[in-house]
Parts: structure tokens; C-alpha cells; sequence
């Protein structure tokens, strides 16, 4: 028998109609289930870490050069042939050591030759003296011309003359002999012998060797206008005061290597001047260098510590985030929000770094689970596992 028929309110028309509108009903009941699902969905969990202050001891970093307080290239200062030579490269050697002897025996003759002429001069000039006495007496005896004594008593003027110069002459001689024997002039370490035995030398030709004192050393390096004012005004110094006083701050230095050297220097002079092309002024640090690990000419890392620490806020670098604004934080607020903040931050100090302007001491920073939050949402914070500590 056939006929219309009634199927959970609705016709029964058609299949079709009826597998539509059980369809729809589905879909809605499942997208209300999915809704109250997500209405109660919890917020998200994030690690957070407190801001805290810190006594940091400041430092300013420069590059610098090592720069012997004493340097000098051996040069010979008589000609001759190097007769001998008593250092090897590299040696250390004191002051005073004898370095080089040049061939002396023309130098020797040389001298013996003044020294006779000396002897001359003055046989003369005793001589120009008896004639002088004589021509005076014979003038009180008005048996001579005046003239006569004139002449003699230019005699004896141009004898002292000679003897004089004969003694100049000596010194001379003198001078150039002890140069046949090249000293050091102060204790330091040979660089490389350029001359051998046997080789012409004299002060046309290239130095002998070069001579540095590696202990104590001086390192160099320059700060701008603007860091200079700022230590003078900390210090309460001028530019002549400071490499005087007591107060010039502690001067490290980081070896090439990276290794921090294990001494204090402390600055001994300022320039008198600001390069205009650079604008900066040129300072020195002295160094006792005691196991002569900086060298003359090598480049360190100069670094100047503050007198006194300060107290300043730091919080993990792990917190900090940068976009073309600049570098920022998410915060968690005391309603467990998340609010993003700019900061300004200074130096690094360990897995930390200091934080100049934007945080205050004690708020949170989010330092895990940054991809899963955003300023604005609520989120479910927990304290890092690792804290760090003033």
C-alpha cells in the first residue's frame, strides 16, 4: 500500500530530503560541542623569570697596542769591519753589555797621533812664554821696540790656542775609539743580527740590530671625546692630574688568545690633543709584563673598570626578543597578562644582561613559551627552573 508517510516530523516525501535535514542537525550539535570545548580551553603555560639588581663594576672596551717604553736601533757610529760580535738573535741582554767591537787600531793610532800633537802645543806655548819674559825685560831696559812684546805675547795667545785644540783633538779621538766598542743602552732583548763578522759597518749603513725593553711595556689606545669627559667628571680629575693620581681607574688586558692577563696596569700619560680626524686622544697604560706576554706592537683588548660598582637591573637574555622597532620583552602583569615592553640594555654579564631602561626590578619576563603567546592573552605562568640570584 502506498502513501505519504511521517519520519521524525518530516514528510516522507524522499530519501533526499530526509538525509539533508539529519545532516543538519548533526553539523550544528557537533559545532556546539566544539565551541564549549574551546570556551574552556586552559591558557597557555609560559616560564617566567624576575628582574633583579646587581652591583656591576662597568667597563669600557678599546682596542690597544702594545708599545715599548724603550726601543732603539744599534747602529755603529765610527766606519770600520766588525771584528767581532758577541750576541746572538734574540738574546736578553743588560745594560752596558758589550754587543759589537769594530776593528779599533786606526782609532788607536788615531788618538796616539792627538796626543802627540798635544805634546807639541805645549812645548810651544812654553816656549812662546820664555819669549814673551824675555821681550818684556828688554823693554824696561828700553832695548826693544814695544811692537816686539805685542808679537810675543800673540805667540803665546796662538801657543794656548793650540794646546786648546790639541786637547780637543784628543777627546775627539777619544770618543771615536770607545765607539768601536757598541754597548747596549739598556737591558731588553736583541731582535735579529743584520751584520756579520768581517762586514763593513759605519753610520751610512742599516742598523746593527734593534734593541726593545719588553718589561716594563706600555699599552696604547684612544677613547672619544665623549668617554673622556665622562671619566674625568667620575674621577673628579683633569688630563695633567690623572696619570699622577691614585685614583686612575685598573687597566686590564685580554691577550690575543682570548686569556685575561693576570696584572693591573694603570695609566701613566694622556695626550695633549684630540685627533680631529678620528676624535679621539691617545692614552697609555703601564704594564710590568713580568712573563712578557704582551709584545711590542700586538694588539689586546684594552678594558678600563669603574671605580666603584653600581647597582643595576638585569634579566635572562633569554627574555629578549627584537623586531624592527627594536629589542622587547613580553611581561606578565599581576593579572597574568601579556604586555610587550621595549627596553634599552646595556653589556652582557654572564647568561644575563642589564636592562638601562624599560624594567624595574622584580617584574616577570617571559623566558619559555614565547611562540605559544601574545601581548593581550592570559597565560598560565611558572617560575623557571633556574633563577638567577643578586
Amino acid at each position: 500500500m502506498q502513501g505519504n508517510f511521517t519520519f521524525f516530523g518530516f514528510s516522507g516525501a524522499g530519501t533526499g530530503v530526509r538525509t539533508a535535514a539529519l545532516s543538519l542537525v548533526l553539523g550544528l550539535g557537533l559545532s556546539c560541542s566544539a565551541a564549549a570545548q574551546s570556551s574552556e580551553q586552559p591558557a597557555p603555560k609560559v616560564s617566567v623569570a624576575a628582574a633583579y639588581s646587581q652591583d656591576i663594576t662597568q667597563e669600557a672596551v678599546f682596542i690597544g697596542r702594545g708599545d715599548a717604553i724603550d726601543k732603539v736601533d744599534i747602529v755603529a757610529r765610527v766606519n770600520g769591519f766588525l771584528q767581532e760580535r758577541m750576541v746572538e738573535d734574540g738574546s736578553l741582554v743588560a745594560e752596558n753589555d758589550l754587543l759589537f767591537r769594530i776593528e779599533p787600531d786606526l782609532y788607536q793610532a788615531t788618538l796616539d797621533a792627538r796626543k802627540a800633537d798635544l805634546d807639541k802645543a805645549q812645548a810651544n806655548l812654553e816656549l812662546a812664554k820664555v819669549e814673551l819674559a824675555r821681550k818684556e825685560e828688554l823693554l824696561r831696559r828700553e832695548a826693544t821696540p814695544a811692537s816686539e812684546v805685542d808679537i810675543a805675547r800673540a805667540n803665546e795667545l796662538v801657543a794656548e790656542a793650540a794646546v786648546k785644540s790639541a786637547h780637543a783633538a784628543i777627546q775627539q779621538a777619544e770618543l771615536d775609539l770607545s765607539y768601536t766598542e757598541i754597548r747596549a743602552p739598556f737591558s731588553g732583548r736583541m731582535g735579529r743580527v743584520t751584520t756579520s763578522q768581517g762586514d763593513v759597518v759605519g753610520p751610512s749603513n742599516p742598523p746593527l740590530v734593534t734593541l726593545v725593553r719588553e718589561a716594563p711595556i706600555y699599552v696604547s689606545f684612544a677613547l672619544n671625546e665623549k668617554q673622556l669627559v665622562n671619566v674625568l667628571q667620575e674621577l673628579g680629575e683633569t688630563t695633567d692630574s690623572l696619570a699622577q693620581s691614585k685614583r686612575s681607574p685598573d687597566v686590564h688586558i685580554t691577550l690575543p688568545n682570548g686569556t685575561s692577563l693576570d696584572e693591573t696596569g694603570h695609566i701613566v700619560f694622556i695626550d695633549n690633543r684630540i685627533d680631529p680626524l678620528t676624535g679621539a686622544i691617545v692614552l697609555r697604560a703601564e704594564f710590568a709584563n713580568e712573563k712578557r706576554l704582551i709584545v711590542d706592537g700586538s694588539f689586546v683588548h684594552v678594558r678600563i673598570s669603574a671605580l666603584e660598582p653600581t647597582r643595576q637591573v638585569l634579566i635572562p637574555q633569554a627574555a629578549l626578543q627584537r623586531d624592527q622597532r627594536g629589542e622587547f620583552v613580553l611581561v606578565v602583569n599581576d593579572k597574568q597578562m601579556v604586555e610587550q615592553r621595549y627596553v634599552t640594555t646595556g653589556d652582557t654579564v654572564g647568561n644575563a644582561v642589564i636592562v638601562l631602561d624599560g624594567m624595574r626590578e622584580g617584574e616577570s619576563v617571559i623566558v619559555e613559551g614565547l611562540q605559544r603567546v601574545r601581548p593581550g592573552v592570559a597565560v598560565d605562568a611558572v617560575v623557571a627552573a633556574e633563577q638567577p640570584k643578586d
